[in-house]
């Protein structure tokens, strides 16, 4: 399978994040040789380009990373990491689900495309980065300021993380809830913990408010969104000597929220319960990128299309799990998807993928394209 041979020669590259360590370059060299126009678009040590075929009309735009997360302890994988090694009918390496696998079959997909379909109603893109598994700053949201500075735009948009759930293609992400992380600081005075009176303990404070922002329900979601969350990620205090009240507590959290919250309703109702409670506190937050949903239409029809075609039954949607870059691109207006491998083994060690699923999933996004592309699909 050209599937296979694509994938392993992107797993045997080590690029952990936010390193490309030659995967783009060597992606760049096929898109070249099928007619797209690349332009890279390095920023703070990252790597990401921008590649379109086509002069005019709506963009589909399939979109990924090359960079993988640390391997983790060595000793627990079977087989080297970044030596591509097949057992069992599995293809295993890190990166085979997340998302080295998906690269792989958008190429051939791509390639596909284009032998039976060179002329097509529109315009084929690749917005590929190296900094999604990393603070996702100089990546794909990077890439996409440029394009809205220069007034262009992405219509629609098929991201390649691993999505499936029990089988290939099952689920398909159609949205993602919002996040927002906070640093709290809670402000007390150290002393002696046999002379109480004489400090202030910045842990007990902290104990009913940390308490009530854990039980409150910030909203009910919605149709297409489940409720939003906070959840406490963190938790430091101490001097390391067990005879002293320490003076300051520190703690991080993070909401996971739906369209039906908005970053600044959950501030103010954060800030409302530490004055409350009396609190003396510092507080910062980082904002992570708002949700986004893509409702039935036209890029979902073709997916459900491409799926059926191959599995025999069309995807669920689902607006769960984290993040993705998915955040950034859908800020550009266009409509996102994203549809990949099954996602139980990534981030672990022996992380894998089926080669049943890693020879479907090309067909499925052939499918898909043309399915999208179909004659008067974009009229």
């Amino acid at each position: 399978m050209r599937v296979l041979d694509y994938a392993q020669e992107l797993i045997a590259r080590a690029s952990v994040t936010p390193e490309d360590a030659g995967c783009q370059e060597w992606m760049i060299s096929r898109l070249e040789k099928l007619g797209f126009a690349v332009e890279r678009m390095p920023a703070g040590g990252v790597s990401n380009f921008w590649a379109v075929r086509g002069s005019a009309g709506p963009v589909f735009c399939f979109a990924g990373h090359t960079d993988v997360v640390p391997p983790g302890p060595l000793a627990s994988w079977q087989s080297d990491p970044f030596v591509p090694s097949i057992r069992d009918g599995k293809l295993y390496g890190r990166g085979a689900a997340d998302m080295k696998g998906s690269l792989a079959a958008m190429l051939v997909a791509t390639e596909d495309f284009l032998q039976s379909n060179p002329q097509y109603p529109g315009r084929l893109a690749f917005l590929i980065t190296s900094d999604e598994e990393g603070i996702a700053t100089h990546g794909t949201r990077h890439v996409v300021e440029t394009l809205r500075d220069r007034g262009e735009r992405i219509d629609f948009c098929l991201v390649g993380e691993p999505s499936s759930e029990q089988s290939l293609a099952d689920v398909v992400k159609n949205g993602r809830r919002g996040s927002l992380n906070a640093e709290l600081r809670v402000l007390g005075l150290q002393g002696h913990v046999a002379y109480p009176e004489k400090a202030d303990n910045p842990i007990h404070r902290a104990l009913p408010v940390l308490q009530a922002l854990v039980q409150r329900e910030w909203d009910s979601g919605n149709a297409d969104f489940p409720a939003t969350r906070l959840q406490i990620s963190n938790i430091h205090s101490g001097t390391g000597a067990t005879n002293v009240i320490p003076g300051v507590l520190e703690v991080q959290f993070n909401f996971r929220f739906s369209p039906a919250s908005s970053v600044e309703g959950l501030q103010r109702a954060v800030e409302e319960i530490l004055e409350q409670h009396g609190l003396r506190y510092e507080l910062d937050w980082q904002f992570s990128g708002p949700p986004f949903h893509t409702p039935p239409g036209r890029l979902l029809d073709a997916v459900q299309t491409g799926i059926t075609r191959v599995m025999g039954r069309p995807a669920r949607l689902s607006t769960g799990g984290g993040t993705s870059d998915g955040r950034f691109i859908a800020q550009l207006g266009g409509e996102v998807v994203e549809l990949g491998p099954i996602n139980a083994s990534i981030h672990k060690t022996n992380e894998h993928v089926a080669l049943a699923d890693l020879e479907r999933l090309p067909q499925i996004y052939t499918e898909t394209l043309q399915a999208f592309f179909a004659p008067g699909s974009l009229s």
